[in-house]
């Protein structure tokens, strides 16, 4: 095929759906997918994340090994994903266990998000990232049926196919879904990241991901990759009380560790001397949007991927692994209607397939999570002023939900289950 003739995707979003579906993509011959973002230099906002078995074995599939490395990649030397302790006196209370057999190098493993952004760009073209490409609207082209994309420096570009990866306040997903914005759940996370240096004189600093837990708030802790250390305080309120406490809170923003010292001042001494060493810390509210009816939009020509698909929240620290299980059912989608050696560009009906068959890989199961986060947000707000008890409050730690389902999914199994269901078992001739 002629460049003129190759089939044109454009991703709107540098994080990590975005990249994840460009690399699902890059060695096709036959299709040009560039990615758009609207900063004016690849930098990831944020501060840690975690990737589950079926993120980390979704990075192999990309291709993506060196993300795994544990230069950069913590695991828990025990195994357990998460430990849970009590906010007090530092007991294990519960942990998470994995399910099925889960490689070593496939463990649930933690990191600084800028590293594992960086992991993921070693495998883009630079030339295909443009910067200072904010989103403003899409429209068809009647005369040539392609999309033709606006962006906030007056430039254009037209494509054949668009993905949304541009996160939880997606413009592409509310241009085209405007009641599918986003509300305050309540919930303020607390986050930083630092060398874990500063920590040197605090005795017994954990040495595995640990989840304390007390009546009203949480507090985590974990190692990261390159001698980092991360923290995560929390704090809830009623998102519909006019008295509510951070309501005006930006993502991202800088907070004040004297206040995180106030909120945990009655907890273990452990946790009081961690924070004690703490050099900074900021603000992220937590946002989350029901589910969509359908993620395929603009008339079969474009869809969404990460938070863009599925904003909820970030519970159960899934969203990583949600993004590139995403990004690679994407591509494979695509590649299924338009394989390498085609010999002619996939028609209308073939990418509406394609999108039809991405969404039948990811919809449910990402919809199942947005209903039990829903259903925790409410009675997290219901339990706001109650009085528990330390039985209840252990209780509560060990009748959690299990998140392997979640973190153990086969984005590839399912993807097979997708397309024995909607085609029928059958190989279309799509050449």
């Amino acid at each position: 095929m002629t460049e003129s003739t190759r089939l044109r995707i454009a991703i709107i979003g540098a994080g990590i759906a975005g990249l994840g579906a460009a690399i699902a993509l890059k060695d096709h011959p036959s299709i040009d997918a560039q990615i758009y973002e609207q900063a004016d230099e690849l930098r990831e906002i944020g501060a840690s994340i975690a990737l589950g078995p079926n993120g980390l074995r979704t990075l192999e599939r990309l291709g993506v090994s060196n993300a795994l490395d544990e230069s950069i990649a913590f695991r828990n030397k025990s195994g357990y994903p998460m430990i849970y302790r009590h906010w007090k006196t530092n007991e294990i209370v519960s942990v998470d266990t994995h399910r099925g057999h889960v490689d070593p190098r496939h463990r649930t493993a933690r990191f600084y998000r800028a590293h594992l952004q960086q992991a993921l760009l070693q495998h883009v073209d630079p030339s295909t990232i443009h910067l200072n490409k904010g989103f403003k609207f899409v429209k068809l082209d009647n005369a040539t049926n392609k999309l033709v994309i606006s962006f906030t420096d007056d430039t254009t570009a037209t494509v054949d196919l668009l993905l949304g990866a541009d996160g939880i306040h997606s413009p592409v997903r509310t241009s085209f879904v405007p009641t599918s914005g986003t509300v305050w759940t309540g919930r303020i996370a607390f986050r930083s990241v630092f060398p874990i240096s500063h920590l040197s004189n605090v005795s017994e600093v954990p040495d595995e991901a640990t989840h304390y837990w007390g009546p009203d708030r949480t507090f985590f802790v974990s190692k990261l990759g390159k001698d980092l250390f991360t923290t995560v305080g929390s704090y809830d309120s009623d998102p519909y009380a006019p008295d509510a406490a951070y309501t005006a809170s930006k993502w991202n923003t800088e907070g004040d560790v004297n206040t995180l010292k106030e909120q945990y001042k009655d907890w273990s001494l452990q946790i009081r001397s961690i924070i004690d060493a703490i050099p900074y810390t900021r603000v992220y509210p937590n946002v989350a949007a029901h589910g969509l009816d359908t993620w395929v939009l603009g008339n079969g020509k474009v869809t969404l991927a990460g938070d863009a698909a599925h904003a909820h929240g970030g519970a159960f620290a899934a969203g990583g692994s949600l993004a590139l299980d995403d990004a690679w059912a994407f591509g494979a989608s695509i590649r299924h209607v338009f394989p390498e050696n085609a010999i002619k560009l996939p028609s209308d009906k073939d990418l509406a397939t394609a999108l039809k068959l991405y969404e039948r890989t990811r919809k449910a199961h990402t919809d199942r999570l947005i209903k039990i986060v829903h259903e925790g947000n409410k009675k997290k707000v219901e339990r706001l002023g109650q009085t528990e008890t330390d039985e209840e409050l252990r209780a509560r730690m060990k009748s959690r939900v299990d998140p392997s389902w979640i973190h153990e999914h086969d984005v590839a199994a399912v993807f097979q289950q997708a397309h024995d269901s909607l085609l029928g078992g059958k190989e279309e001739a799509w050449l």
